[in-house]
């Protein structure tokens, strides 16, 4: 791994950072599998709830190490629409969290410039996560530094099937034909439209799979895996995946 030395970015924030590792050349849109939760907690004798409180801290070290290197975009996958499926209390405890994090560091978010925003099936979460969710947003609409996006009830089929039917409906009523659909006409009517597509995924706990999660966005992100359960994932690891990536060539079918 890279050797560390301190490094300060301004007076307030000292910030890790990794010799070789280019800061004007890092990936615009990182997104994160946050894997591991439960198996952290089961390896330590503790119920599977006691992983994801570990994992909400461990969201506020990469936002705010993302934040002060200038990523402009993070998407954390929070909230799969098969996570549904988990036993009751969990999914409970789950849709808690988000309430947690925001009421706890809104402020700080909003001190760094983050902008909240989330992607996903937003209308059947639970009131008390809508209505912290929707706070967040409001208070950091303005903000223009990194955009924070929380993937909240969300699955890729579901956003693309959603998509398919938005144009099939526009052709039915006569304000597209079938020539009218290409690539960028299908990207804007996903969740992400406005958002520049993911230049790095990285999935911790060792698994190698997508899992419904953005299937389009990433058809050319460079993929980092890590055997580290989110909640021992740190800022150390995170720029290890940016050096990892920099160090990669990406030609999008080109040579």
């Amino acid at each position: 791994m890279p050797i560390k030395f301190p490094f300060t970015k301004n007076k307030k924030q000292p910030v890790p950072q990794t010799v070789g590792l280019d800061y004007n050349q890092l990936p615009e849109h990182v997104a994160i599998i946050m894997d591991g939760n439960g198996r952290w907690a089961k390896n330590r004798g503790m119920p599977r709830i006691a992983g994801h409180k570990e994992g909400m801290n461990v969201v506020k070290k990469i936002v705010s190490h993302a934040s002060g290197i200038g990523v402009k975009v993070l998407t954390l996958y929070a909230f799969s629409t098969e996570n549904w499926k988990r036993p009751k209390n969990e999914v409970e405890f789950l849709m808690k969290l988000p309430v947690d994090f925001l009421n706890t560091y809104l402020p700080e978010l909003i001190e760094k410039n983050v902008q909240v925003r989330t992607i996903g099936d937003f209308d059947v979460l639970p009131p008390h996560t809508q209505k912290a969710v929707d706070e967040a947003i409001e208070r950091t609409k303005h903000n223009d530094g990194l955009i924070l996006n929380f993937a909240l009830n969300y699955g890729s089929r579901f956003e693309m099937v959603n998509a398919v039917k938005q144009i099939a409906a526009k052709v039915e009523d006569g304000e597209l034909t079938s020539c009218d659909i290409t690539e960028d006409l299908f990207s804007s009517q996903l969740y992400t439209s406005d958002l520049i597509e993911p230049d790095l995924l990285i999935r911790t706990s060792g698994e190698q799979r997508l899992s419904n999660f953005l299937l389009w966005q990433l058809a050319y992100a460079e993929f980092w895996f890590t055997e580290v359960y989110w909640p021992d994932f740190d800022e150390s690891h995170f720029e290890k995946a940016l050096y990892d990536y920099q160090n990669r060539k990406r030609r999008y079918g080109g040579v």
